[in-house]
């Protein structure tokens, strides 16, 4: 059956097409199997809450009659502005609280585990022409704004606003600098719902959201050991397509594909701080191992070809919940980009046990982090994707030491992996930012990449920062293709394949970052060495398998006269070969079939009318170097979980095409294309 939706018509109808509903939740209410919901143009200001699950053969599908033209909204517009007393730019109003329902934006806080608390947060915002204004903790402040230095668009950073509660009337009272603008002619607007379209019941599932706008939700700070909310979500079901939709300007996520609600253990961190978080995440995955996380009920979803900007925390997050999924041909941007929150969960996508899912053809750039794969990141493939200007917003020689400091626990990076045990394959991708890689983890295979950026925390960042006593990250790893808890260990790291990249040093690197690099060398930090020289010689202390192996000859159990005896925690063995190093990039000594490049080489990305491009002379004249096909076959095992580098289904890949998907002849050259002249054409 097919429902219609026109929020234009004058009265509500009965779905027909004749009499369309006036809200989407009208037909979401009655959308059973097999049935279609059809949206016409319009604003449609409400909270989406599907009621009905469709099935594998017959989904039940939401789509836009026409593209992008049909906007769910979590906010309502305000028009009663009046100018305060004796200012000429600051703005006042009132909103009874009764307007707000159970859910008022103004007196909820971001918070949650790992959320850092700069400065007190609600997850309400102000929005001036769609544009989220920058909230700020007093009036004085609201009077006299100064710039927020790290944000992306510093020049807009003086609109803000500022709330409180006037107790006598019931009233949330806010006040806005509008830097000249008149509110009550321009389009001002603010967040009072905090999810625009994501069921409240659990196992929803085979829904497909298609060609919607939906922007400007309240959303609540999401970690992992919390429920997981986005403007969108499935809300831990199973099969979901998210389709052709733009979503932007979410207070905390755009997508959700995450985690569950477990009241006993919901941001037990931060509430009842006596037991560290790391624990209370291994408590949380074990306890959705007993309450049916498994592929045939939870994750399998696809998101593609949807354009998320300007969220606060994250484009995409999930924890559990996004497992056996699909996330391609989307473009993912200025993600963070106010720079006014902070914690460990923001990233242009940031998921925690993403087993088996794949990332392919994204686009993700202008975000404090581009793709963050933390814990468990098994059976993982980064493939295909542009990644640029994924760091701290502004230059950081522009910055005046204390802002430096405040910024440096976020330097930023294309991919982040952290403590996971592999395998974890990137292929095949562009990685243009001044840091590519961070290395907090083990089992992971870099091949075929495009890299102008260092590799961090190479050997660090997998402990929980305890100074006197020991604090492991103990790691689950899971069964092959699978949820099922097989074990628990530390990061011993190495379990590395880094082959056939072309891996660059950049000339023009901000003087700022050369000197980061160089204090990270003088003094240790367990999290981040914030290193920005690029090459494969921060492994040159890890052996090859022939050393590993040494250690275990002729060790036959305890008292054995073997003399290594951290044999069994010592790092993991590293294969580098094949790569071709550029403007001084330094080698592994170690490496097998290197080359270097002797020109000052030159790489970057601009936009053009049709796409973006790769600019630079990289692939003028490039040096003569052949290197060997690469395959599931040579790559062999992750370690802990012996696991190869595989496709989901178990059958092996044959690295034979490219980042367009052109076929590699027999003389393969390092890097993401399989011909040079690949490069002049359009990236995304």
């Amino acid at each position: 059956m097919k429902y219609y939706v026109d929020t234009t018509v004058s009265r509500a109808g009965d779905g027909t097409r004749e009499y369309p509903f006036k809200t989407i939740q009208a037909a979401a209410d009655l959308a059973e199997a097999g049935d279609e919901v059809l949206v016409f143009p319009g604003v449609y200001r409400e909270y989406v809450n599907p009621k009905h699950s469709g099935t594998p053969e017959h989904r039940i599908t939401y789509r836009s009659a026409e593209p992008l033209q049909a906007v769910i909204t979590g906010a309502e517009p305000v028009k009663n502005w009046r100018k305060l007393e004796g200012e000429e730019q600051v703005y006042t109003a009132r909103i009874p609280n009764s307007f707000f329902g159970n859910y008022n934006p103004y007196t909820t806080l971001v918070s949650g585990d790992w959320f850092i608390a700069s400065f007190v947060a609600h997850t309400g915002e102000v929005y001036l022409n769609h544009k989220s204004m920058y909230e700020v903790t007093s009036l004085e402040q609201v009077r006299h704004p100064v710039p927020n230095r790290v944000s992306w668009d510093s020049a807009f950073s003086c609109h803000v606003w500022y709330t409180e509660q006037d107790e006598s009337t019931d009233e949330t009272v806010l006040y806005a600098n509008f830097q000249g603008a008149d509110p009550n002619r321009e389009n001002v607007e603010i967040s009072v719902r905090q999810d625009c379209f994501l069921p409240a019941a659990e196992g929803i599932s085979y829904i497909t959201l298609s060609g919607f706008t939906v922007r400007e939700a309240a959303t609540q700070w999401a970690p992992p050991t919390a429920y997981q909310d986005g403007m969108i979500g499935p809300h831990w079901s199973k099969g979901w397509i998210i389709e052709d939709c733009e979503i932007y300007e979410s207070k905390c996520s755009g997508i959700s594909l995450g985690k569950y609600l477990q009241p006993n253990n919901d941001n037990k961190w931060l509430k009842w701080k006596y037991k560290d978080g790391t624990q209370t995440e291994r408590d949380c995955i074990l306890q959705a191992s007993y309450e049916g996380w498994d592929k045939e009920h939870i994750g399998s979803h696809v998101v593609r070809r949807c354009h998320i900007h300007d969220c606060g925390q994250t484009g995409i997050v999930g924890h559990l919940g996004g497992v056996f999924s699909l996330i391609e041909d989307n473009h993912i941007h200025h993600i963070n980009f106010k720079h006014n929150l902070a914690g460990a969960e923001i990233g242009g996508i940031k998921m925690h046990a993403a087993i088996d899912v794949i990332y392919r053809r994204n686009h993700i750039h202008h975000c404090t982090r581009g793709l963050w794969l933390d814990w468990q990141a098994q059976g993982t493939r980064v493939t295909e994707n542009l990644f640029h200007d994924n760091c701290v917003p502004v230059p950081m020689g522009d910055l005046d030491p204390e802002t430096l400091r405040e910024v440096v626990s976020a330097l930023g990076e294309d991919i982040f992996v952290e403590v996971s045990h592999g395998p974890t394959l990137i292929d095949n991708n562009l990685l243009l930012s001044d840091r590519s890689v961070k290395w907090a983890t083990q089992g992971i295979a870099l091949v075929h990449n495009l890299i102008a950026g260092s590799f961090a925390a190479v050997g660090i960042g997998t402990d929980n920062g305890g100074v006197n006593k020991p604090s492991v990250r103990y790691t689950p790893y899971h069964e092959i293709h699978g949820t099922h808890v097989a074990g628990f260990m530390s990061i011993l790291h190495g379990d590395n394949r880094i082959i056939n990249n072309i891996i660059i040093q950049k000339k023009n690197l901000d003087p700022a970052k050369r000197q980061l690099s160089e204090l990270g060398k003088q003094h240790a930090n367990p999290w981040d060495d914030m290193n920005f020289d690029a090459g494969t010689a921060a492994f040159d202390a890890y052996p090859t398998e022939d050393e590993w192996k040494k250690q275990f000859e002729g060790y036959c159990g305890m008292g054995s006269d073997n003399p290594y005896p951290d044999r069994y925690y010592d790092h993991l063995p590293v294969w580098i070969e094949g790569n071709l190093y550029c403007n001084g990039a330094a080698a592994c000594v170690k490496e097998q079939n290197g080359a270097a490049d002797d020109r000052e080489v030159s790489v970057g990305v601009e936009q053009r009318e049709d796409g973006w491009y790769l600019t630079g002379n990289l692939y003028e004249q490039l040096p003569a170097c052949n290197v060997r096909v690469v395959s599931t076959e040579t790559l062999g095992m992750a370690f802990e979980p012996e696991e190869r580098y595989e496709n989901p289904d178990g059958t092996p890949i044959v690295f034979s095409s490219d980042y367009f998907g052109n076929k590699r002849d027999a003389r393969t050259i390092p890097g993401p294309f399989a011909d040079a002249g690949e490069a002049g054409h359009p990236l995304f």
